[in-house]
């Protein structure tokens, strides 16, 4: 399903934007979703409309996957090209700390959600996601691919 929206994408835009996030509560965990129509779990995130900036993207995301107010001033980390995706699909990442502001219940688009200590991750996060955990706590170069 992503992959035919990503060859929609490469017809009708140029280029295709996305964000994810790291989302970390007052006590250190990280929030994480697992998607009803993909496997795994995965940080929060989502396209970037066109006429959206990418602030106001990550802010509607991370509302509508997670109940999650931003606390502070997120920090954009990188932007990776998503090659899996296509050759035209990037990814702005940032790192922040959020509070929930209600449980999020499952719905069509999210099966699961919560925050997870980091060293209690559930068995099937995305690659992906565990190198960017990886990048931030230096155990790993940060990539410029996702």
């Amino acid at each position: 399903m992503v992959f035919l929206l990503h060859k929609l994408f490469a017809l009708t835009r140029g280029m295709t934007l996305g964000v994810r996030a790291a989302c970390f509560d007052e006590t250190g965990r990280i929030f994480l979703v697992r998607h009803t129509y993909v496997p795994g779990w995965y940080m929060p995130g989502g396209g970037v409309e066109r006429g959206e900036t990418v602030a106001g993207a990550l802010v509607k995301e991370l509302r509508e996957e997670g109940n999650l107010e931003i606390i502070g001033t997120p920090e954009l980390l990188r932007i990776y090209q998503n090659r899996k995706a296509s050759n035209r699909d990037h990814v702005a990442f940032y790192r922040l700390k959020v509070r929930q502001t209600a449980p999020r219940r499952p719905d069509r688009e999210i099966a699961e959600s919560g925050f997870f200590a980091l060293d209690a991750l559930p068995a099937d996060v995305t690659q992906a996601t565990l190198r960017r955990l990886r990048e931030l706590d230096g155990s790993m170069p940060p990539s410029d691919t996702w």
